[in-house]
């Protein structure tokens, strides 16, 4: 919900990331309302913390430019190598200098810099981040409201981006360090970003964990799109079949035998949950719909754990009423195409009767 456009009534996912770290138990796994980078502040003497960010995003390698063609360079004496030296450092400061008149005290840049760049930055007290991923850089503009910066003379303050803090968190027993990014309304953007950092103490289980928080945050995005619920645990799906078998009874032609089928198969459901809590399917099925009739209510449905049929009110089992929808369309959808298909000849089959009749 800290995400949610409520307006138009949509969950942008990619607004929410998902940063999975093993190491730690499940329990640890936090919610951060910022945004959490699997790297750490390049230089290790450089600030830990750094409040009102101004991000400058650099998509640029922070070194000299090179030639794009081959080139040979050669080294007579010493007096050439010192000009080297100082045209690289000449480069290397032009950029820092660029860096720091744009009013960014935050280098994030999605290429690597080497030792002296890391050293000058350092110096200059300009922490920075190397190696940051594209989609990383891409979150952290929408989030900051930055703009990505593809050459040094293009860096400019209207190109920055805003953020409360940034600073390094540490974590697990060997001192793991990530970059954590909050406040990120601050300033003139009005972006949301969250980050869900899923602890575990294997890759399977935060990989499990990951996959169990998306199917939670697609309910919660049916919800926000379509706020309706029914009840679970094969309720719904039983009151269904009740009706359709009632009305099927009032139809005059061949109809009612196709609205008796389909009855049949929404039964399958309450029959299938049954059968997977170890209860007898064909009596708890029989039992679930004849509390139904006898009570007048949809809500009587298989209980998994307790007694064999509860009030699925009462145990708090819903789902989302369009995710249900869309279940029984697309599977509606599939038996038509099953069933408009009525003569099926494999290859082998056809060219071993083509043989047959000597063709």
């Amino acid at each position: 919900m800290a995400v949610a456009d409520l307006e138009r009534r949509d969950v942008n996912f990619e607004l929410i990331k998902m940063v999975t770290k093993t190491g730690g138990s499940i329990e640890d796994t936090k919610f951060v309302n910022g945004i959490v980078i699997d790297k750490e502040f390049s230089h290790p003497q450089m600030v830990k913390e750094v409040k009102d960010a101004k991000i400058c995003i650099l998509t640029c390698p922070f070194e000299p430019p090179k030639p794009k063609n081959k080139y040979t360079l050669t080294i007579g004496s010493a007096d050439d190598y010192n000009k080297l030296k100082e045209q690289e450092e000449k480069y290397f400061i032009e950029m820092v200098e660029m860096v720091k008149k744009s009013g960014a005290n935050v280098v994030m840049c999605q290429w690597g810099f080497d030792d002296e760049a890391n050293h000058l930055l350092l110096q200059n007290k300009l922490p920075a981040v190397r190696w940051v991923s594209g989609t990383d850089i891409e979150l952290l503009a929408i989030a900051t409201g930055a703009r990505i910066i593809p050459r040094f003379e293009e860096i400019t303050p209207e190109k920055l981006g805003r953020c409360g803090v940034i600073k390094e968190i540490e974590f697990g027993t060997t001192n793991q360090r990530m970059l954590q990014i909050e406040d990120l309304n601050v300033g003139s953007t009005e972006a949301k970003s969250v980050t869900m950092l899923i602890r575990g103490s294997s890759k399977m289980v935060v990989d499990e964990a990951k996959r169990s928080l998306h199917d939670a945050l697609c309910v919660v995005r049916n919800l926000v799109k379509d706020n309706k619920i029914i009840v679970g645990g094969g309720a719904s799906e039983l009151a269904c079949a009740i009706y359709l078998k009632q009305k099927a009874d009032e139809l005059p032609g061949i109809e009612q035998y196709a609205i008796r089928h389909f009855a049949d198969a929404l039964e399958e459901i309450p029959l299938a949950l049954s059968d997977n809590s170890g209860l007898n399917p064909l009596q708890t099925l029989a039992e679930c719909k004849a509390k139904q009739i006898s009570e007048k209510s949809h809500k009587f449905g298989i209980d998994c754990i307790g007694a064999k049929i509860s009030n699925m009110e009462d145990l708090n089992v819903f789902e989302t009423l369009l995710s249900k929808k869309q279940q029984l369309q697309l599977a509606t959808q599939v038996v038509k195409m099953i069933l408009k298909i009525d003569d099926v000849i494999e290859k082998d089959e056809m060219a071993e009767m083509m043989a047959q009749q000597g063709m």
